[in-house]
């Protein structure tokens, strides 16, 4: 809806949030860094460029009638010996566009590091508020689960999670549900970061004034760590969450490309990078090299914003 079916007083009070918000100390920031502004509009791009990808791409990577095997392994920018077509970055072994298919496989990747840190979101901050206010226990059993689970790299333990699952699915339908599988794994190895910093906040906020006048009027402890603990224990997991988005990515890329993540037919960064790779001694270089380059742009920019958020949200550099 824009600001011309919106009733004049809601009109202006949106344009005040927003004044306020870019004249805040994070706005502030924001603006004072180069390499924020720079890491956004990277980020920002990307994830247009992939949810956009039908309109940008010029050939659907899903669609076999739109590929033809003669122009497979066609160098970027130079026409095919047999065909006479050009592709931006050339095409691979099955004459895909490689410039589609990064555009396509952006989509699977953002989609499964978005989702498994969703996921790991609600659960870490789920067990976190509950280790932090119950305490006894509850606390001991949770926080004891984590710290075992942090002698093990979170990898490891997405592959363990994604063969267990895997092995537990019937044949027919391993392909189809592998993208969620991934996502489980992925949010499964990555939720403990996100508890231990909830159940720390959670210690802190519980003995406060306000914690304990919610108690005398009868407030439920759900409802108390709901409505009055979680919304001011957010801002260091939005931190985590950013920097966990571009580890969820590399995460993702990392199991497609061993064989353990999204089915080779999906082109997902890492199965593009597991497809290139067998090329690259051959001469096909270019196979490899852009959805790598790709995959390291946009881990990199997610990265830095993460860097740059927590730099702005922490008091005492302020």
């Amino acid at each position: 809806m824009t600001d011309t079916h919106l009733p004049p007083a809601e009109t202006a009070r949106a344009r005040s949030r927003l004044a306020m918000a870019w004249d805040s100390d994070v706005g502030w920031s924001f603006r004072r860094s180069p390499v924020a502004m720079i890491s956004a509009f990277v980020t920002i791009a990307l994830i247009l460029a992939a949810v956009l990808a039908p309109l940008f791409a010029p050939h659907d990577p899903f669609n076999p009638a739109t590929l033809n095997l003669m122009n497979g392994f066609t160098a970027p920018g130079t026409p095919n010996a047999f065909t006479g077509d050009s592709f931006l970055l050339g095409t691979d072994d099955q004459g895909r566009d490689v410039f589609s298919t990064i555009l396509y496989g952006m989509r699977i990747s953002l989609f499964v590091g978005f989702s498994a840190v969703a996921f790991a979101m609600v659960l870490g901050i789920s067990l976190g508020l509950l280790a932090g206010y119950v305490g006894g226990w509850t606390e001991t059993i949770i926080m004891r689960i984590a710290d075992v689970q942090l002698t093990f790299p979170a990898i490891l333990v997405a592959m363990l999670i994604f063969g267990v699952a895997k092995g537990i699915t019937p044949i027919e339908y391993r392909d189809e549900v592998a993208i969620w599988v991934l996502i489980i794994a992925i949010g499964l190895s990555d939720w403990v970061q996100f508890a231990r910093v909830v159940r720390g906040a959670t210690l802190v906020e519980k003995h406060k004034e306000y914690v304990q006048a919610a108690r005398l009027i009868g407030r439920s402890p759900l409802a108390i760590m709901l409505r009055h603990i979680l919304p001011n224990v957010l801002s260091p997991v939005l931190v985590i969450a950013t920097i966990s988005l571009a580890l969820a990515i590399i995460a993702e890329a990392t199991l497609s490309f061993l064989g353990v993540g999204a089915p080779p037919t999906t082109p997902s960064l890492g199965t593009l990078i597991s497809i290139g790779q067998g090329f690259l001694f051959s001469g096909e270089w270019w196979i490899l090299f852009f959805p790598a380059c790709t995959l390291l742009i946009l881990a990199l920019a997610v990265n830095l914003l993460g860097d740059w958020l927590r730099d702005a949200l922490n008091p005492r550099l302020r």
